[in-house]
């Protein structure tokens, strides 16, 4: 496995003890009440807030939070406003990181972002210096306890996702950000359990990290970025060797 996919198993693992934890439930009631109040609180009518839906459900969030999410979207509820942010910038190795996530206070917010990039070795750039680097794709994670490669490639061929990748525990699907739902529903349609699905940022290519003490401090700044409260969603575009990364205490 290499570095990276390994960093997404471990987020992965992650994500789901977040949940127990009710973190992710809060960055989940944030970007619904975000794809709400952006297209209106119809689901069939505003994918953003359709695809929100549906990690919520993922998560095992109760429908009366959904709802009130929803609510507070649209309006019909008072709540506090929130806005997207996207800080782009670098970390140690020249590795570029694209940082997504939802604030109430953007005046805070920033000098936090920017205080974890300088701390861990980064910097932040312009907006837009390293998004290029990125593709936006759709993501669907399935265990291997749930099924077999090689029922899910002759799914993945008919449904018309883009790739099959795979690490110890999970399958990850890949697919165009439109086919997104429909793939999904191809993988559910066969009685295949789907653990998460997901819009996420690909890199194109990777930097190869191979010094330890620059991927060292490459995964702390990934993983207090991931940490703040603010921030949804963290992309970079590294690679560590083997060796390296199971030194690294992750």
């Amino acid at each position: 496995m290499s570095g990276h996919s390994k960093w997404h198993s471990i987020r992965f693992k992650k994500a789901a003890a977040d949940s127990k934890r009710g973190k992710l439930f809060t960055r989940i009631i944030k970007e619904i009440i975000i794809a709400a109040r952006m297209a209106g609180g119809d689901v069939d009518m505003n994918p953003r807030l359709r695809t929100a839906v549906q990690a919520a459900k993922d998560a095992n969030m109760p429908k009366d939070n959904i709802d009130r999410a929803i609510k507070r979207g649209t309006g019909d509820l008072e709540g506090v406003h929130y806005e997207d942010f996207v800080y782009e910038g670098y970390g140690p190795a020249g590795v570029a990181i694209y940082v997504e996530g939802t604030t109430d206070n953007i005046n805070r917010t920033t000098p936090e972002i920017r205080h974890i990039f300088s701390k861990y070795g980064g910097n932040l750039g312009e907006s837009g210096c390293v998004g290029w680097m990125f593709t936006r794709k759709g993501m669907i994670v399935i265990s291997k306890a749930d099924t077999d490669e090689d029922t899910l490639t002759e799914i993945v061929l008919e449904s018309g996702a883009d790739d099959l990748s795979s690490d110890d525990e999970n399958f990850t699907v890949s697919t165009d950000t439109s086919s997104l739902e429909s793939v999904r529903t191809a993988i559910e349609t066969k009685g295949i359990k789907v653990q998460s699905s997901q819009i996420a940022m690909i890199p194109n290519s990777t930097v190869r990290v191979e010094k330890e003490n620059q991927a060292a401090t490459l995964m702390k700044l990934l993983s207090f970025l991931e940490e703040q409260d603010d921030v949804n969603r963290v992309s970079a575009n590294f690679d560590i060797p083997d060796e390296i990364m199971e030194k690294l205490d992750i």
